[in-house]
């Protein structure tokens, strides 16, 4: 008998690789060998297991921006690098259709979505932004909270606008483009950190 995990990880991977509306509940019975009276034992519908999953992908994230804070309390710009590297690595498993899928068909995993990655932005970036001028690491004369609407704010809108970037480009030149060069330019003289040496 499958879990509710298991199948919850199952529908994730297919939603996020061909795009939530273009997979059906039949589609992830026949995959995972069950029926789908097993899948209705666990989720009342499919907007209920498509929500649970945008859920599940956003705790799992949660949690890695977490440990990389708490890994690197000492550098904020740093860890704001790193949370935009493993968010890429998350993004680039998304097919375009999974996140406009989303916003046409399910309404209630679409706002579940776009609350995080706008208090990804305007909670936990912009804290970590102002931490690091607030030491001295950031120009005094940088507004942290317009370069967060410049830059940071609704980064997967841009990685999707037209195409989906990471098929023309690879995360390293990505996150260079979106991140490092753009934090590069508002830190003081006087800061580095390994990333940035290697840029």
């Amino acid at each position: 008998m499958i879990s509710k995990a298991e199948l919850l990880t199952y529908s994730i991977n297919k939603f996020t690789e061909l795009g939530s509306k273009h997979v059906t509940l039949d589609d992830l019975a026949k995959g995972l060998g069950i029926s789908k009276k097993t899948i209705y034992s666990f989720f009342a519908n499919k907007e209920d297991l498509v929500t649970c999953g945008v859920e599940s992908l956003v705790n799992d994230y949660k949690q890695d921006i977490n440990r990389l804070i708490d890994s690197n309390s000492t550098d904020s710009i740093l860890c704001v690098i790193l949370i935009y590297q493993r968010g890429f690595e998350y993004l680039k498993r998304f097919k375009p259709s999974f996140l406009y899928g989303l916003e046409k068909y399910y309404p209630k995993a679409s706002r579940l979505f776009n609350n995080f990655v706008e208090d990804l932005a305007n909670y936990t970036v912009y804290k970590l932004l102002l931490r690091a001028q607030e030491a001295g690491n950031i120009k005094n004369d940088v507004d942290i909270e317009l370069i967060i609407k410049i830059y940071f704010f609704r980064i997967d809108h841009l990685l999707f606008k037209d195409d989906n970037s990471f098929e023309f480009y690879d995360q390293d030149t990505l996150l260079k483009h979106f991140i490092i060069f753009n934090l590069k330019g508002i830190v003081a003289s006087h800061y580095s950190n390994t990333i940035f040496e290697k840029s």
